[in-house]
């Protein structure tokens, strides 16, 4: 899951006004914006920048080191991986890997890779850099590497490390051997943090790679100012014939979402991301823009800690699912741009059970399963509000509200409370809290990255807010985990998410769509689900 970070108001107000100010003078657009568009309007392509405008830096420029999306936006265009996602899923492509062979007990996966492919540096990409790689990350440790922790069970001594061994087979096949099968082992080297880098420049340091990243991908690194802006430039010795098509990008920090949104409609910003769904229409109107949605891979969620009484009781909890009118929020402070939540997961992932229909709004049955828990006369609680904007939940505070209404109507008195964000996520991992709100986006695309992270037992404590466990549960997660047969696979999930929805940890309430804005001259943008763009296909007409 991706957290933003808190920003001082005095920093925040820093950085809109230097914004603002940019805007103003022309800024970077000065030298590429009009100029570079004039250009191709004339025929020409050269020096076409595009200025990508986004809510937070970067913390760093090596992927394998974070947990952070502002950094993937930047550096999916510097890197690549020996597999890829599909354009708008996370359908499993190829990438510097044109083939790939998975033996039949699912324990040795062989590689087969492109050849001819340069590293920025001008070094070989092959068989030994890819081993490399791995060796790299096996040999860190989960404050170094932990995405790489959490993937493969750990590091190269650990017992749960998956990784037996990445050998190199000649110069252009690799061999992975796993200790036990990994069903989305496949989906796991595909994201973004497992992209192959050049290991003579990460053999330099790990801090000195991280602010000059050497990859093989579309765009190569110029510059970063810190909290300003990111500079990419096209490497015009990529193995793809014809991309990318832009001559340079700059991604812009704007931590404003009202400021970025000027600057788009100003046109000091060719593309912006993070717009709230209020502002839509506002850009659809108008007639020099163009409205993006991003395909749905989250969960916006309210979460009952299974340990605090009366959320110890399953009628209870089915109680708030039936009190709370899940249609009014989406409705409300989605603009539409979002589907009430029936599962933990959306419908985009692989195993999402069909069948299983959200709870309907029905104050009624809530006061029935009140009584029949010996609660006819209502309750007290608390109601924890987010203090931070997110995709999936784009007011916190708001929302709260509403649920604080739908809950009185049926005789339970919620007061609403919330803390700073960091706060808010430590205390609420502890079990402190009664009911809060939370959510979740998606990293491959897998059940496994939703449910078992979310609502197994192995994860109380981490990210199952809500102390939820079930044994039935816990078995069909674990045999999911090593199941290669992707359709008996998917059953399990569903076996799973029926069980979930009979137990009511979660009120589930919406997968949002997030929204970015862009310039109408804009073409071959496509918006990934797990947030981080290519744009080696876009350009200007």
């Amino acid at each position: 899951m991706r957290k933003g970070k808190l920003w001082s108001l005095a920093l925040i107000m820093v950085l809109v006004l230097s914004t603002a100010l940019a805007a103003c003078s022309g800024g970077d657009k000065e030298n590429s914006g009009d100029k570079d568009k004039d250009a191709a309007d004339k025929g020409g392509s050269e020096n076409e920048t595009l200025v990508f405008g986004r809510g937070n830096d970067s913390t760093s420029l090596d992927p394998s080191r974070v947990t952070e999306g502002e950094t993937f936006k930047v550096t999916v265009n510097l890197f690549e991986t020996l597999l890829n996602f599909g354009e708008q899923d996370t359908t499993v492509q190829p990438g510097l890997a044109k083939e790939w062979e998975a033996s039949e007990d699912g324990l040795t996966y062989t590689f087969q890779l492109q050849e001819g492919v340069k590293f920025h540096d001008g070094t070989d990409f092959n068989a030994d850099a890819v081993v490399k790689n791995f060796e790299r990350w096996a040999n860190g440790d989960a404050d170094t590497f932990p995405y790489y922790n959490s993937m493969f069970g750990g590091f190269k001594d650990d017992e749960g490390h998956v990784i037996e061994s990445v050998k190199a087979d000649g110069d252009n096949t690799v061999v992975i051997t796993l200790k036990r099968p990994q069903a989305p082992f496949l989906k796991n080297i595909a994201m973004s943090m497992f992209a192959i880098a050049s290991p003579e420049a990460f053999e330099k340091g790990d801090d000195q790679f991280e602010r000059n990243p050497v990859g093989t991908g579309p765009f190569k690194f110029v510059e970063w100012k810190p909290n300003e802006t990111i500079t990419i430039e096209k490497n015009t010795d990529y193995w793809q014939e014809g991309l990318p098509k832009l001559d340079r990008v700059i991604f812009q920090s704007i931590p404003d979402n009202s400021a970025r949104l000027n600057s788009l409609l100003t046109g000091g910003i060719d593309l912006a991301d993070g717009i709230n769904p209020a502002d839509g229409v506002k850009i659809e109107e108008n007639d020099k823009l163009q409205l993006f949605e991003r395909p749905s891979m989250n969960v916006g969620y309210l979460g009952l800690t299974v340990t605090r009484a009366p959320f110890d009781k399953k009628e209870v909890r089915q109680a708030l699912n039936y009190a709370i009118d899940k249609q009014t929020i989406v409705d409300t402070f989605f603009e539409g741009r979002a589907e009430v939540a029936a599962n933990p997961m959306p419908s985009s992932i692989s195993g999402y059970n069909e069948d299983i229909d959200a709870y309907p709004y029905d104050p009624e049955k809530a006061k029935a399963l009140l009584k029949e828990a010996g609660l006819e006369d209502g309750f007290e609680m608390e109601l924890w509000a987010m203090p931070v904007p997110r995709p999936y939940m784009p007011d916190g505070t708001k929302v709260a509200e509403v649920i604080q209404s739908n809950l009185a109507d049926v005789g339970i008195k919620a007061k609403i409370v919330s803390y700073e964000w960091a706060t808010y996520l430590d205390k609420a991992s502890k079990g402190d809290a009664d009911a809060f709100m939370l959510g979740w986006t998606g990293d491959n695309g897998d059940a496994d990255n939703f449910l078992y992270v979310l609502l197994d037992e192995d994860n109380i404590g981490s990210n199952n807010y809500t102390y939820f466990k079930n044994a039935e549960t816990h078995k069909l997660f674990l045999e999911a985990q090593t199941e290669i047969d992707e359709d008996k696979r998917n059953e399990l999930y569903k076996q799973a998410q029926v069980i979930l929805h009979e137990e009511a940890p979660w009120v589930p309430l919406a997968h949002s769509i997030p929204l970015l804005g862009g310039s109408k001259e804009l073409t071959g943008f496509v918006p990934h689900p797990t947030g981080s763009d290519l744009l080696s296909n876009v350009e200007f007409k």
